[in-house]
C-alpha cells in the first residue's frame, strides 16, 4: 500500500510540475498566444510575469526535500490560480474545452498532496 501511494505521489507530483513548470516559461516568455489569451480574459498583461515567476518558485517547493509548511501554501496556490483560470475562462464564455488544461492540473494538485508522504506533510495523525 505505501508503495503504490507512493508511485501514485510521484507520478502525479512530477506530471504536475512538468504542467506548472512549462505554462510558467511559456508566460514569462510572452508567447503571443498567451498574451492574447490573458488580454482576453481582462488581465493586464504583466501577470504573465507574476503568475510565471510563482508557478516557478512553486514547482521549486514542491519538489524540495523537507519545508512541509512551504509545501502546503504552494498546493494552496496552485489550487488557487488554476481554480481561477478555469472560473475566469468560464466568466468570458470560453468554451468548455479551454477548462480542461487547468482543470487537469487542479486534479493533479488534489492526487499529489492527498498521496504526499508523511515527511511532507505539516501535520501527521497518528
Amino acid at each position: 500500500m505505501k508503495k503504490r501511494n507512493n508511485i501514485i505521489y510521484w507520478v502525479s507530483t512530477l506530471w504536475l510540475a512538468l504542467g506548472m513548470a512549462s505554462t510558467g516559461v511559456v508566460q514569462l516568455m510572452r508567447i503571443p498566444e498567451e498574451v492574447e489569451s490573458i488580454a482576453h480574459l481582462g488581465y493586464p498583461v504583466y501577470m504573465l510575469t507574476v503568475l510565471g515567476i510563482w508557478k516557478l518558485l512553486g514547482v521549486g517547493a514542491i519538489l524540495v526535500p523537507r519545508t512541509p509548511l512551504l509545501k502546503e501554501w504552494t498546493y494552496a496556490g496552485f489550487f488557487f490560480v488554476m481554480t481561477g483560470a478555469v472560473v475566469s475562462h468560464l466568466a468570458v464564455g470560453d468554451l468548455l474545452s479551454t477548462i480542461w488544461p487547468p482543470a487537469l492540473l487542479i486534479a493533479l494538485t488534489a492526487v499529489s498532496w492527498y498521496f504526499r508522504p508523511a515527511d511532507r506533510k505539516t501535520f501527521v495523525p497518528k
